[in-house]
């Protein structure tokens, strides 16, 4: 299976959000976390409330079993909301934290992109980068 078989597999039987969704959820609780290299949060902004973690370390840290987890890793019925520049890898993302039970884990349609797009809000300076 090649990587667009694998991204359609992520998506199936996924409703994933707008930008204006993903920035309600987040109002009302959802973990937004962005996954972007610290290049595109430099070119694009930083998401206001946003947790910044990096992919490599993602699972380990929103894993509400892991010695690894952020305080915010509180359950595995979170609503988690990646974030990617364009909506790629946070599809696939979310598919990973759905494998480790984060059964309500999706993305947003269009990444970071879209957001800027819809006219959300984003600001320059020091995100809430989690290591």
């Amino acid at each position: 299976m090649g990587i667009e078989e694998t991204l359609a597999a992520s998506r199936q039987g996924v409703r994933r959000l707008t930008p204006v969704e993903a920035r309600d959820a987040a109002e009302a609780g959802a973990l937004l976390v962005d996954t972007r290299t610290d290049v595109q949060r430099a070119e694009q902004g930083e998401l206001p409330g946003a947790l910044v973690i990096d992919r490599t370390v993602l699972e380990w840290r929103l894993d509400p079993a892991s010695e690894s987890r952020i305080p915010e890793a509180v359950g595995h019925d979170l609503l988690v909301v990646v974030l990617c520049r364009q909506g790629y890898s946070s599809s696939l993302a979310a598919a990973s934290l759905r494998g480790i039970g984060l059964h309500r884990a999706t993305d947003v349609v269009g990444g970071v992109e879209a957001w800027l797009a819809a006219g959300l809000p984003v600001h320059e300076g020091s995100a809430d980068v989690r290591r």
